[in-house]
């Protein structure tokens, strides 16, 4: 398959999707269930997409600096820092991690 074909599928994809989240009656979307998850399914997408990035490397299970890292931006979060904070902490923890283990 030419890389122009999974392009163009790729791109009339993302059309209907989007033209069938256009044609969803709005009543539909106003029930308390469809709102509340549509809250969340964003927190739980990125959880885990996280997780699958911090602790997998390809079929395998890991633990490295990455973990260090997450577990430095859980610390940080729940001293309530700001977000910059939050990643620069992150990011110098599994610099350190990564630098002290060669």
């Amino acid at each position: 398959m030419s890389v122009w074909v999974a392009i163009g599928v790729t791109a009339v994809g993302c059309y209907a999707v989007k033209l069938m989240g256009l044609l969803v009656p709005a009543g539909a979307l106003e029930r308390p269930l469809v709102r509340r998850l549509a809250a969340l399914l964003p927190v739980a997408l990125l959880a885990a997409l996280t997780a699958q990035q911090t602790f997998a490397d390809g079929q395998a299970l890991v633990l490295d600096a990455r973990a260090a890292g997450v577990g430095a931006a859980a610390v940080a979060l729940v001293l309530r820092a700001p977000f910059l904070l939050v990643v620069a902490a992150a990011v110098v923890v599994t610099a350190g991690v990564r630098a002290l283990s060669g």
